[in-house]
């Protein structure tokens, strides 16, 4: 008999097949949802076009979406700690995605606006929950690093969503945009069989024969039995109530990873929303535009990586406060006009330190708290960010409808960034996770075994 500690043993395995084909379902569900968010600032002006809507109802438009994603977040990310993270991440894909799909067949805002409130549901929902499942199965050194490849995803959709803007939108129109969203749910049925639960969830059910599966599968040559003894991180393993994120003095770091998020998503959607119609009022071509909105969601994946990689080696906070404060120097240089080469670059790094700052505000929050409330914590930072990412498209749209200068449109989202870098600076990391043990008998009775703090972070 062995007494093994889950997440020692996690942490400590080198990247294999297991990690690769976890990455790759993720990545791919995340594309989808990145491609299904950030396809209405692509078709915006076509959209407005369309149904003659001026900048303050399109404005309100793009931010159904993020309400829905808001309640989605709060909602199925709690959900997930009780009842398990895979059919909720699947049950929340199939819900943006058919919604998206069928918001083309839409003909007016109101019914557009409705269908992506509750795309925005699954949208909000299935994020803290990918964010959760690849930070409980990543070897530490590459924690980071992962879950920052896998959320790039989100970008690359993003890309993905204004190249087939470009291609599309001269054939045909909008709408044909809108229901490539439909092709993903032929692949669901594979992606179900492949994706593994939360071994936390198991560890919860007592469903210790799925647990070994899950544990024989990461490492093949060491293989497990029911013999074995089992400690996992964690004291919160039972109760998983939103209470929890303010216990253990983890109130502080709560409410500032919160403030943290919510200044984040608002310059991400306001930029993702707006930054091609903003271009194209300041004399761009709808072309060059779109171009524009392409280098944000590169600079956001090649930062997003790279900030994971940065984070593992030097540590979170300082990454996150380093970025924040780089973002606002760049949003601050886009509003001098600067010349057609320094406007690129400098989109480029606004999309690495603003999309790629959240992506991995996300990683750190989900190593902040226990396996047990992990997805709640994410979920309710989400959530909450949120109300910015909603503000976002409403502050870009009534700033463009109020015709100011480029300067000031730019400058009211490099402001936020500031605030990000002073919230993240006052994150409290000694009050991170604890340690708890899983025994046989804990097995059965469902009782857990409280050891000494530590701090894992």
């Amino acid at each position: 008999m062995k007494k093994i500690n889950i997440n020692e043993f996690i942490d400590n395995q080198k990247f294999n097949r297991f990690h690769l084909m976890l990455l790759m379902c993720c990545i791919f569900i995340i594309i989808v949802d990145g491609y299904d968010m950030f396809m209405l600032g692509a078709i915006l002006p076509a959209l407005m076009e369309d149904w003659g809507m001026d900048a303050v109802t399109a404005g309100r438009l793009g931010s159904y979406a993020l309400f829905g994603m808001m309640v989605g977040a709060m909602v199925f990310g709690p959900l997930a700690d009780r009842f398990g993270r895979k059919n909720i991440i699947f049950t929340c894909t199939v819900i943006f995605t058919v919604f998206t799909f069928t918001s083309g067949f839409a003909n007016g805002p109101s019914s557009f606006g409705f269908q992506r409130f509750v795309a925005g549901i699954g949208l909000g929902g299935v994020m803290p929950n990918l964010i959760a499942l690849v930070t409980e199965y990543a070897p530490k050194k590459l924690r980071n690093t992962l879950v920052a490849i896998m959320f790039s995803g989100h970008a690359f959709g993003g890309i993905l969503a204004s190249l087939g803007a470009l291609v599309l939108l001269p054939l045909f129109d909008w709408r044909a945009v809108v229901w490539v969203t439909g092709i993903p749910l032929l692949v669901m049925p594979i992606l179900y069989k492949v994706l593994p639960e939360s071994y936390s969830y198991y560890v919860k059910e007592n469903k210790k024969d799925k647990l070994l599966s899950i544990l024989n599968k990461i490492n093949k040559q060491n293989q497990f039995s029911k013999k074995d003894e089992f400690f996992m991180n964690g004291t919160d393993n039972i109760d998983t109530s939103i209470k929890k994120l303010f216990t253990e003095n983890r109130a502080l770091s709560t409410l500032m990873f919160w403030v943290a998020a919510f200044v984040c998503l608002l310059v991400m959607y306001g930029l993702s929303t707006w930054l091609p119609k903003i271009m194209q009022s300041s004399g761009y071509p709808v072309g060059s535009s779109l171009l524009f909105l392409i280098t944000l969601n590169l600079g956001a994946v090649v930062g997003s990586i790279f900030g994971g990689k940065l984070a593992d080696r030097f540590g979170s906070r300082k990454i996150l406060i380093t970025f924040f404060i780089l973002g606002f120097l760049s949003l601050t240089a886009l509003s001098l006009r600067p010349n057609a080469v320094l406007l690129y670059i400098l989109l480029f790094i606004a999309g690495g330190t603003t999309t790629g700052t959240q992506i991995n505000t996300n990683s750190y929050v989900s190593q902040f708290y226990p396996s047990g409330i992990r997805s709640t914590g994410v979920g309710w930072e989400l959530g909450v960010g949120r109300i910015g990412g909603i503000l976002g498209p409403a502050v870009g749209g009534f700033l463009l409808s109020s015709q100011l200068p480029l300067q000031l449109n730019f400058l009211a989202f490099a402001i936020p960034c500031i605030i990000g870098a002073i919230a993240i600076w006052l994150v409290q990391e000694k009050y991170s996770q604890t340690i708890i043990g899983i025994t046989n008998e804990s097995f059965n009775t469902g009782e857990l075994a409280t050891t000494p703090e530590r701090n894992s972070i």
